[in-house]
């Protein structure tokens, strides 16, 4: 996209002296244009570990049904639904990376936007291996289309939260998928004219005929706005379709209006996390921290804040709506979670979600390497717990107290889930061997205007005064990619 001017005195998007468009196109691909490194070996294999148990868990289940799972006739979803509304929620933030912050003209984006895409689309994969395996029979699982079929009269129910889903994260799926190719294409032409042989083939096939004239230029911007404002309503309409699920019931602890922007912040705060959690040893293992840069990482945590805190208020507010509704079931249904059999669930959620975010006002710990992945981690643990949390304290004990009974996971629930992880690593790592994880040509519309070496050039030829100087050099204290030594020669 178009790159825009921006006061000089703001942080660089872009660290590093002497930096060239080369440079940047090779820095980039040097992990798909060469041999992977030790470190990308390890997390492959014991990501295929993952999902090889993934593999083993899904076809146990296939072969003997979801009775392996710990499920009971009491708490029905459990551990299946848990694992499919985190893993949605999940895919959130790169949506809202890509489309929101492209629509607000937000440059910062751009070096994070491109591994956040390919994590959205990953996401869903694993969100959409938890529809299907849960079904009865996985086999059937196009029954869920609205499809004309030999049946005669089946039909979908248009009033099952269940069918808005399966619209609601296909529609996602397309689109996202759709956003992250389109904007693949520049750099996919960059990698074909560097490649020979099959390779070039490969990517000559993928690229679709790219240019790079005046026209395809055009062509693209267009296109990348028109979904990225096709995509901006589905950050808001898919988890807000999800917490229907829960919603439309008449489940005391479920039954609350507040759940679709509840669950909506709940998603982009997990998402944002998990963006942090990725790009922290990707920036590192390879090499990129003159692209994603320290002005990246807290701005990410400061949406982390304010998404935290609405989800903190949310917890709250369900607490007060509770009392205040004056149903007897209801009450018990929060007073349980808090301090029933499952407190320490519902307590790791509170410390995980609402309390640890709060660290993060610091900015000695908002600025540290370290401080934030570990709390990237720690609030999608606790987004884990969240949705834990929900769906079974609030089926545990219902009505009837002679139904109450306790879910405990089998080795089946706990393998299908680790598995998923597996699964979206390997194809996380995938990716980064054959794909860009930074957006070339995005990246490099910001080094004439955005980039240290650009605001460097700007003070040494006196465009700033010694107070404005000093102000735009203690701001980069905070970067680790940043070498004091060249402005205290000025």
């Amino acid at each position: 996209m178009s790159g825009h001017n921006e006061s000089i005195l703001r942080e660089p998007l872009i660290t590093g002296k002497d930096i060239t468009y080369a440079q940047i196109t090779d820095e980039i691909l040097l992990p798909v244009e060469n041999k992977p490194n030790k470190a990308w070996w390890i997390g492959f294999i014991v990501a295929l570990c993952g999902a090889t148990l993934w593999i083993v868990s899904v076809g146990y289940t296939f072969w003997f049904g979801i009775g392996a799972w710990g499920l009971n006739k009491t708490v029905g979803w459990a551990w299946d639904i848990t694992g499919f509304v985190w893993w949605v929620g999940i895919g959130h933030a790169g949506t809202l990376i890509s489309a929101v912050l492209l629509l607000f003209r937000q440059n910062w984006r751009n070096s994070i936007n491109r591994s956040a895409e390919a994590m959205t689309i990953f996401a869903v994969i694993c969100a959409a291996t938890y529809v299907v395996s849960h079904m009865g029979r996985p086999w059937l699982a196009y029954w869920v289309l609205p499809l004309p079929n030999q049946f005669g009269s089946l039909w979908v129910n248009f009033n099952s939260p269940l069918v808005w889903d399966m619209f609601a994260i296909s529609t996602y799926f397309s689109v996202s998928l759709l956003f992250w190719y389109t904007g693949l294409l520049p750099d996919i032409a960059t990698i074909r004219d560097r490649a020979a042989g099959m390779r070039k083939k490969v990517y000559t096939v993928l690229s679709f005929g790219w240019n790079g004239n005046v026209k395809t230029w055009q062509r693209f911007e267009a296109v990348s706005l028109i979904l990225a404002g096709i995509s901006t309503p589905l950050v808001l309409s898919v988890h807000t379709i999800v917490s229907m699920d829960f919603a439309t019931s008449v489940i005391p602890g479920w039954h609350t209006t507040i759940f679709p922007p509840y669950f909506v912040a709940g998603a982009i705060f997990s998402g944002f996390a998990m963006v942090l959690t990725l790009l922290l040893v990707v920036r590192k293992v390879l090499g990129l921290e003159n692209y994603i840069t320290m002005f990246h990482i807290e701005s990410m945590n400061k949406i982390i804040i304010l998404t935290g805190s609405i989800v903190g208020v949310a917890y709250l507010t369900e607490f007060f709506i509770a009392w205040y509704s004056g149903s007897e079931y209801e009450q018990y249904a929060f007073i349980n979670r808090a301090t029933g059999p499952y407190w320490w669930a519902y307590w790791m959620m509170m410390t995980c979600n609402v309390i640890s975010p709060q660290l993060l006002w610091f900015k000695k710990i908002r600025t540290s390497i370290a401080a934030t992945w570990i709390l990237s981690i720690v609030v999608n643990i606790g987004m884990w717990f969240e949705r834990f949390v929900i769906i079974v304290t609030s089926l545990h004990r219902d009505y009837l107290p002679s139904s109450w009974t306790m879910f405990t996971p089998s080795w089946v629930d706990v393998g299908v889930f680790v598995g998923s992880i597996g699964v979206f690593f390997t194809l996380f790592l995938l990716f980064l061997r054959v794909l860009p994880s930074i957006a070339i040509a995005e990246v490099k519309l910001l080094l004439k205007g955005a980039s240290e070496q650009a605001k460097l050039e700007l003070i040494k030829e006196g465009h700033l005064d010694k107070e404005q100087v000093a102000e735009y050099v203690e701001s980069l204290e905070k970067f680790d990619s940043v070498k004091q030594e060249e402005y205290a020669k000025i």
